[in-house]
């Protein structure tokens, strides 16, 4: 049970809202990219903790990216509005 716990449960809360991020970009639904960003943000800290650089940063790159999306969607969204 110590191994589940480790991390204080960062890691398991992470991979949830990744995984609740996939199902709710797949219904086109732009509150994916926030899930996305607060999960890529736990697991910099879980690389950080673990002290595996390469999760810290390709999830800093992925919180970039779905930054990114999320603000080109709103963009999008309001330009369709006028």
């Amino acid at each position: 049970m110590e191994d589940l716990l480790r991390f204080y449960g960062i890691d398991w809360v992470a991979m949830a809202l990744s995984l609740y991020a996939v199902y709710l970009l797949g219904n086109r639904n732009k509150w994916g990219f926030v899930s996305f960003i607060i999960s890529n943000a736990l697991w910099v800290y879980v690389g950080y903790l673990t002290g595996s650089y390469a999760i810290a940063i390709g999830n800093f790159v992925f919180l970039l990216m779905n930054s990114r999306g999320y603000l080109k969607w709103v963009r999008e969204a309001r330009v369709s509005q006028n």
